[in-house]
């Protein structure tokens, strides 16, 4: 399994691109749907699915223009299965970030469970907190968590946005995500990359939970 981190838009999101061979998979197409197109088709590769973290504005802006032009299903969570239509729900119009719309998804999720989609198997994590219906997809084989706003190097989710509960946030990551051995790579939707163990041991937001 290979990963590219791909950070698009003014929010700097980071796409990633999960890749074996000639297929992928696209987590988190935030922004720049032609630039990512353009990297795809140099790199010579065929996506097969999206998968969302999370249905805010700033993870789903290549959404509607990938699916055009490779017409692939768009897996997200049933919590926020309104939010890609709605520029309220997923914050665009909030932010004065225009209307920023995607197709409905094509597979909602609705349980934690392991999903194969091609040749890569991930096991779905539930992790609300930064919104209600945040996932977390964990790759055992390549030993990555993508954690989306979940957890961040040195940091958590903001919680002040609507469906946001901190607490829930702090329950997610110390239950779902702390579980997981200690060398798993942190994926964040912004920022570097991280690690569990280094998070344990550094991360002020989560002591004296």
């Amino acid at each position: 399994m290979d990963w590219t981190q791909l950070p698009l838009g003014p929010l700097q999101t980071n796409c990633y691109v999960l890749s074996h061979q000639s297929k992928c998979i696209l987590l988190d197409p935030g922004s720049e749907g032609e630039k990512l197109i353009q990297w795809l088709n140099e790199n010579k590769l065929e996506p097969i699915s999206i998968l969302l973290t999370h249905a805010h504005f700033d993870h789903i802006g290549a959404v509607k223009e990938l699916k055009q032009t490779f017409d692939i299903p768009v897996y997200l969570h049933k919590e926020e299965k309104q939010w890609l239509e709605n520029p309220e729900l997923n914050g665009s119009a909030r932010f004065g970030m225009g209307s920023i719309t995607a197709p409905p998804a094509d597979v909602i999720l609705d349980q934690e469970q392991e999903l194969s989609i091609g040749p890569f198997t991930f096991q779905l994590l539930y992790t609300p907190g930064h919104s209600p219906g945040s996932i977390s997809y964990y790759f055992e084989e390549g030993g990555a968590l993508f954690a989306g706003d979940t957890l961040f190097m040195g940091s958590i989710g903001r919680t002040d946005l609507p469906g946001g509960n901190h607490q829930e946030l702090l329950a997610s990551i110390h239950q779902k995500i702390m579980s997981l051995p200690e060398e798993t790579i942190v994926l964040p939707g912004h920022g570097p990359a991280t690690s569990i163990i280094a998070e344990m041991d550094s991360n002020p937001f989560l002591n004296g939970f």
